[in-house]
This record gives structure tokens, sequence and C-alpha cells, in this order.
């Protein structure tokens, strides 16, 4: 399976994220799962990137060209096929189009945008994937709340809750990707107001 990893590119997190997405990395490569990603070498982009070349797993990296002109972010050349976009619009078509699912380890603005991007699409019916959150170290409690309150209010439906998983270990993680089905879902209650 082609697993999407959206994370932080930032390296000045607390090691234990870094540690964690590694060892995360590490174990979706040995059960023979292929990553794609953003192409960061740093933060937990580049931590998970390690575990999977530990694990030789193949690496997808899709980066924007003007990341690599001005120095942005350091990029993972390590990985098996980089592929260099215009647009940043163009990096999230091409790696929402290149996997199986999606993992979200902890990030920030744009982790938070790549997750509410592919959720949306999910809703409108643009895709049928695995969604799931990994709440390292409880980075995430507060996302289920936070979605919780906004569907209590009625902005959005709550059948939206059964787009995506909240989960605490990287096991839990794993066995929901791997056995994930999308048949409960009620897709036409999605945008029903």
């Amino acid at each position: 399976m082609k697993v999407c990893i959206y994370g932080a590119a930032s390296a000045k997190v607390d090691k234990k994220y870094i540690e964690d997405c590694e060892e995360l990395g590490r174990m979706l490569g040995e059960r023979g799962h292929s990553m794609v990603f953003g192409a960061g070498s740093s933060g937990l982009m580049g931590a998970t990137a390690r575990g999977f070349k530990a694990a030789g797993a193949h690496i997808k990296g899709v980066i924007p060209r003007f990341f690599e002109e001005n120095g942005y972010e350091s990029i993972f050349y390590e990985a098996d096929e980089l592929v260099f976009t215009e647009t940043m619009a163009e990096r999230k078509s091409i790696m929402e189009d290149s996997c199986d699912a999606f993992v979200v380890v902890p990030g920030g603005i744009g982790t938070f945008e790549e997750f509410f991007q592919i959720l949306t699409l999910k809703q409108l019916g643009r895709h049928k994937k695995a969604i799931a959150v990994y709440n390292s170290n409880g980075y995430y409690d507060w996302l289920d709340k936070m979605l919780a309150a906004i569907m209590k209010k009625g902005f959005v439906n709550e059948e939206c809750a059964k787009l995506y998983k909240t989960l605490g270990t990287r096991e839990e993680v794993i066995e929901y990707i791997e056995n994930y089905s999308s048949d409960d879902i009620e897709w036409s209650m999605l945008k029903k107001t």
C-alpha cells in the first residue's frame, strides 16, 4: 500500500515526536508499505522517511521547485523518486493521487491544511481512502473535540466523523489503514443540510 504521510517539517519539535514517527515509518515499511510525502528531510517528515528507508521501503517525495531554490526546506534526497512541482497545489494533487491511504502525524499549519483538504475531498466523494490521524503523545487530543463541537452546532454533518479516525498508537494506525473499509459511511448524507 502507498501511504501518504503529512507532518511537521520543523526540526524544533520535541524529540519524542521525531523518535515516534521514525518508528512508525519503520513499522509501515517492514509491513511492505511504501511512502508518499512532501520530501522534507527534517522534522516529522524526515523522521518518518528515515524509518521507511531503514526498512528498505520505496519512498516518493513531492516538493515545489521553489523550496529548493529558496532554501525553504531541506530535501530528502535519499527518496527513491523525487518529483519537483511548480506549485503547492500541484504538489498536493500528486501526493493525493499517488497514495492508497493517508496518515496525518503531528504538524503545523501546512499539516492542518493538508488534513482538512483531504477530509473535504472525502466528504465530497472525491476519494474513499483511509485517513488516520496519529495522536502521538496526545498531540491531536483537541481535534475530535473541535470537530464534535462544530458538528453539534450544525456547521458540519455528523456523518463526517466517520471520514477519519484519531488513533493513539502506531499499531492502531497500521491496523486501521490495513483493514479500512468505507462501507459504514452513508455517503448520501455527507452534504445534507
